[in-house]
């Protein structure tokens, strides 16, 4: 693969179409939504590169953009026709990278299914600490307004 460079405006005009339009938010409220552009060209710097989101350059929108809508790229099959439409061939070996440094965490459906007694761990109580009382100051004297029962 040739090294990571932005997408030019004749790659950007065959992706665009690919990709879902976001509607603006309706209160108009909070921040614009970050160009869509450059986000993708912060998405497939990081896939290409293999830099970790927080690496990105501050050219692009921020990294917690960029990985939001490429999780919803990728769940929606948007990233791997993009990939394709932009890389050819060298688009499927970008993916099986990228797919094999996403982290998996098990679904509810894996939750319910492990449900084998013998492993579940009962849950910590909480104990406090034995106390000691502190040690006695020589220093320490009483105070002028107690009174002695």
């Amino acid at each position: 693969m040739d090294p990571y460079r932005d997408i030019n405006d004749e790659e950007w005009q065959r992706v665009a179409p690919l990709l879902p339009e976001l509607r603006p938010r309706a209160e108009l409220r909070g921040r614009p939504l970050a160009n869509t552009r450059s986000v993708l060209n912060g998405v497939l710097w990081v896939m290409y590169s293999g830099a970790t989101w927080s690496a990105m350059p501050r050219k692009y929108p921020s990294y917690q953009t960029c990985h939001r809508r490429f999780k919803a790229w990728y769940a929606s099959g948007v990233l791997k026709r993009v990939t394709e439409q932009l890389f050819g061939a060298a688009s499927e070996e970008l993916c099986n990278l990228m797919e094999a440094r996403m982290r998996t965490h098990p679904g509810a459906e894996q939750k319910s299914v492990d449900t084998d007694p013998s492993r579940t761990v009962a849950p910590a109580v909480y104990k406090p600490a034995p106390t000691t009382p502190l040690p006695v100051s020589p220093f320490a004297f009483g105070s002028p307004f107690k009174h002695a029962a």
